[in-house]
């Protein structure tokens, strides 16, 4: 799970590259646009501060002998204006990662990424919660989908959402060439789940998904893992409230006058639901080691404490529900994250902990797609421009974790200086 890394280009590199873009010719319209895509990979994964569209044909016009008078404008034709459908190009991406990394212990990780930007006329810009900036700021955001095995992690899909303000306005989604089937009033967590039935249904192993708290704080989102039969351990925020205690549910007898009561209540004498705050703040937290990292061993203080949901319960909304688990984490500086789970009852602190963790590699897998791969550099507006810079981005990720895979495999076995692994 250790950090995907970036080669240099030397020519067995760049060879090896070229017959990976060539495993997506049949899914491009013309072999035209399938040489500019092996291009533009070539682009994303060369050295450069800037992987936009014009400094990169700078750079790339450096070192490759181009049959055209402005490649800049033929890299922006492939990116912003070709017809080739990401979707298919997507589909077959994920078989081919499928290939090394699937695994029946696989894990999926929901999370999104968010693009800072100025203006008002890229495609789903708002003024927004920013994740990359830590605030409300005005950026693109987009749900994406990773994936997690013991054999690595990948990305598997990733997709824009789209505001009310800018379902609301057809001329301004027409602006921007947003097609018709996605102009729909999705959520963030719809959009995540469609993206998970969508790799779910081309075979990608795996039964439980890993997500922070801007997808764990809905109900509606948790009851839609388990609606899938999906265990999923998700953040939440110390304001939810939790019975600490099986809450005992009562219906009000009926007083013979109006309607009879069906409707439960909790019973008189039940302690009332506290908030997880207040719940973490009495309970005592356990040091979990979960492995081994490069510099020693990751430690933290966790509890692992089951708890019945309590949103609604005033009106008896969440009145018999089932009891789920609550993980609260101590971080290194004192802070405090919470999490829900549907684990199973027999479930042990540390494989939760573990799981929990796994989301490590994807928050550097981002982090690396977006300083080094340059998936925040896209300065399009259109949506095709957007999902097909993202898809090539994926598609540059993926080699590089497979590039990772094959060293592993090529590497001198302990103690044998010399001898590889075939």
């Amino acid at each position: 799970m250790n950090r995907t890394y970036t080669p240099e280009l030397p020519p067995d590199v760049l060879e090896r590259l070229d017959h990976y873009a060539e495993r997506f010719r049949a899914d491009l319209n013309r072999p035209r646009q399938a040489a500019w895509c092996g291009i533009y990979l070539h682009g994303l994964l060369a050295d450069g501060e800037r992987k936009s569209i014009e400094p990169m044909a700078q750079r790339l016009a450096r070192r490759l002998d181009f049959d055209v008078a402005d490649p800049d404008q033929a890299l922006q034709q492939f990116v912003n204006q070709s017809t080739w459908d990401e979707q298919k190009v997507g589909r077959h991406y994920r078989a081919v990662m499928a290939e090394t990394f699937a695994d029946p212990r696989g894990l999926f990780v929901i999370d999104d990424t968010s693009f800072p930007k100025q203006g008002r006329h890229s495609v789903g810009v708002q003024r927004q919660y920013c994740g990359a900036l830590g605030k409300r700021a005005n950026c693109q955001v987009a749900p994406s989908v990773h994936y997690v095995s013991p054999k690595g992690h990948c990305p598997l899909a990733m997709r824009l959402y789209l505001p009310e303000a800018w379902l609301d306005d057809p001329k301004r989604l027409d602006r921007v060439g947003v097609p018709e089937v996605e102009r729909r009033r999705l959520s963030k967590g719809q959009i995540a789940l469609e993206l998970l039935d969508q790799v779910r249904g081309e075979g990608w192993p795996g039964q439980v998904v890993v997500a922070d708290a801007g997808y764990g704080v809905s109900q509606d989102f948790r009851d839609g893992l388990q609606q899938r039969d999906l265990h999923y351990l998700v953040g939440i925020t110390d304001e939810m409230v939790v019975f600490a205690e099986t809450p005992t549910w009562v219906v009000p007898p009926w007083s013979g006058r109006g309607r009879r009561p069906t409707r439960p209540r909790l019973a008189d004498g039940v302690p009332r639901p506290v908030s997880v705050g207040e719940l973490a703040a009495r309970t005592p937290r356990h040091k979990v080691t979960w492995r081994e990292g490069t510099k020693g061993k990751l430690a933290g203080r966790f509890a692992w404490l089951r708890v019945w949901p309590a949103q609604g319960w005033a009106s008896g909304d969440c009145a018999n529900a089932e009891p789920i688990w609550l993980l609260i984490e101590e971080q290194a500086d004192g802070r405090l994250k919470y999490a829900f789970s549907n684990l199973p009852a027999s479930t042990r602190r540390l494989r939760a902990v573990r799981l929990w963790k796994s989301r490590w590699p994807v928050e550097q897998g981002y982090q690396q797609m977006k300083e080094e791969l340059g998936l925040d550099h896209f300065e399009g507006r259109s949506w095709r421009g957007f999902h097909h810079h993202v898809c090539l981005v994926i598609l540059a990720y993926g080699f590089l974790a497979l590039e990772q895979e094959r060293l592993k495999r090529t590497r001198p076995e302990p103690g044998k200086k010399g001898v590889t692994s075939r």
